[in-house]
């Protein structure tokens, strides 16, 4: 039995997988976003918790021996500990937004272009080096309390083996040269952070290896078994999908919305934006367009209106594509939007309802927005192969159909826990144990667009960005 843990935004879950990735058990535990006046913050006692729980709960329940442990997790923020790595405060989420007058400031500067042309990394107010540098500012005590300044995973892996150590992939944003695989000194001078260096963890190259302490897990009793740290979640999704090709792209419609790119070419021209995600491999990154929300925004709009997500499908179906005229820019983040731009001012707009507009109308204007900014960041990211798509969306097979028909394009999904998968295989990769990739990622099906629909989509995206282009010229007017 292979498992694989992944320590999500708003749920932590572990999966146990047998030899040819079949998928034997899951266990899932909520865990909560304080979300106030644009910060928003995690209990990282409370993350480990449920680390601890769902571990627990599913080596109970499937009474196999663990071959193996695959670790990963949401990306950015800050996750301060000490040297036992306990926390000195709460973790400050990728979707926190109190560092956007850095940002501004940083992009007036020139010094965000900067970072991005030594990193390839577009900075974001929910990223370390803001936030590391929001810290420094006006929180100084935290920083002098902490022994490091982790990434979600790494708190959980040094808790569970005592190792301190990040990865390439977490490390990518922003402090991470692509070219030579370490910490660009030049951008944590850049960020007025270098007498905070000694907070950034080491980088593991490959990724770092352990074994789970005893008293881990007192139900389980899988101390002693290996594990692996990393990547984190985006680019183990890739993995979990067979997303390595060159060319081929993946689509996680997750609390994020993040669009990948599998890439051999290292380009840090254009407009900043994105980040290339440094992997395993040397010579081959993801380009990634993380946007900021994803399936966040639909459950804004169902929460909002009354309707249970049970009836997405029969309201997706129940109005013409168009939505009656009923247009939504998805931009719901309180830090504004980072990929396939960033805009820390961004917001969402709704536009064209009437009294006549139904609560129907209002969902696939939602769901075609979402649609619609996952086209912009796949084509910013360089498809041009084949397109996975995984995450809590695909359980909708309306909305994946209607994505096919946004994109234009056949869309190959992966269902189940992918993120836990490709942590296996980055595990097993890394202690050299012979696992079928091929099986492990296979699609669960493939759904493909209808032309008459994506000829009406394409003419809809372009006035999507229209209506973008003056959003976002709006949100830079200097607020009074």
């Amino acid at each position: 039995m292979y498992v694989g843990i992944d320590v999500g935004t708003s749920m932590v879950k572990a999966a146990a997988f047998d030899e040819r990735g079949g998928t034997l058990a899951v266990e899932s535990r909520p865990v909560a976003l304080d979300i106030r006046g644009g910060r928003v913050e995690q209990d990282m006692d409370e993350v480990y918790g449920a680390v601890l729980d769902v571990l627990d709960a599913l080596t109970a329940s499937v009474r196999e021996p663990v071959e193996l442990v695959g670790l990963t997790g949401q990306g950015d923020g800050v996750w301060l500990v000490d040297d036992s790595g306990r926390p000195v405060r709460p973790a400050i989420s990728w979707m926190d937004g109190r560092a956007h007058e850095l940002v501004d400031r940083w992009q007036a500067s020139g010094v965000f272009e900067s970072v991005f042309r030594h990193t390839g990394s577009a900075m974001f107010p929910g990223c370390p080096g803001p936030v590391l540098a929001w810290l420094d500012r006006h929180e100084p005590k935290s920083l002098d309390a902490a022994a490091t300044a982790l990434y979600c995973k790494d708190m959980v892996f040094q808790r569970l083996t005592g190792v301190r150590a990040t990865d390439v992939s977490d490390a990518s944003m922003p402090f991470l040269d692509p070219r030579t695989r370490a910490y660009s000194a030049e951008v944590v001078e850049a960020l007025g952070l270098a007498h905070r260096s000694n907070l950034l963890a080491p980088v593991s190259d490959p990724v770092a290896t352990g074994v789970l302490s005893s008293g881990v897990s007192g139900a389980s009793g899988v101390s002693g078994t290996r594990i692996a740290n990393g990547p984190y979640d985006l680019p183990a999704c890739a993995l979990g999908a067979g997303v390595t090709a060159p060319g081929d792209g993946l689509l996680i419609v997750g609390t994020c919305l993040a669009s990948l790119v599998a890439t051999a070419d290292l380009d840090l021209s254009g407009e900043p934006a994105g980040l290339y995600i440094s992997t395993d491999r040397p010579g081959h990154w993801l380009r990634a367009m993380p946007a900021m929300v994803g399936t966040a925004a639909l459950d804004w709009v169902l929460a909002t209106t009354g309707v249970p997500h049970t009836e997405v499908d029969a309201l997706l179906d129940a109005t013409p594509p168009g939505a009656h005229g009923v247009r939504v820019l998805p931009y719901f983040a309180p830090s504004g939007e980072r990929a396939p731009f960033v805009e820390p001012h961004l917001r969402a707009e709704l536009s064209g309802i009437s009294l006549e507009s139904t609560s129907a109308d209002l969902i696939r204007a939602t769901c075609e927005g979402i649609g619609f900014a996952a086209r912009h960041c796949l084509e910013a990211a360089g498809l041009t192969g084949s397109l996975a798509i995984c995450g809590g969306g695909t359980r909708s097979p309306a909305w994946m159909r209607l994505f096919a028909e946004v994109l234009g394009r056949p869309l190959r999904i992966v269902e189940g826990e992918v993120g836990a998968r490709g942590a296996v295989l980055a595990a097993a990769e890394r202690y050299g144990v012979g696992l079928d990739a091929a099986s492990w990622t296979a699609p669960t099906a493939v759904v493909e667009p209808d032309p008459a629909r994506s000829g009406f989509y394409a003419q809809a995206y372009e006035e999507h960005l229209d209506r973008l282009a003056t959003a976002r010229a709006r949100a830079r007017v200097p607020r009074t």
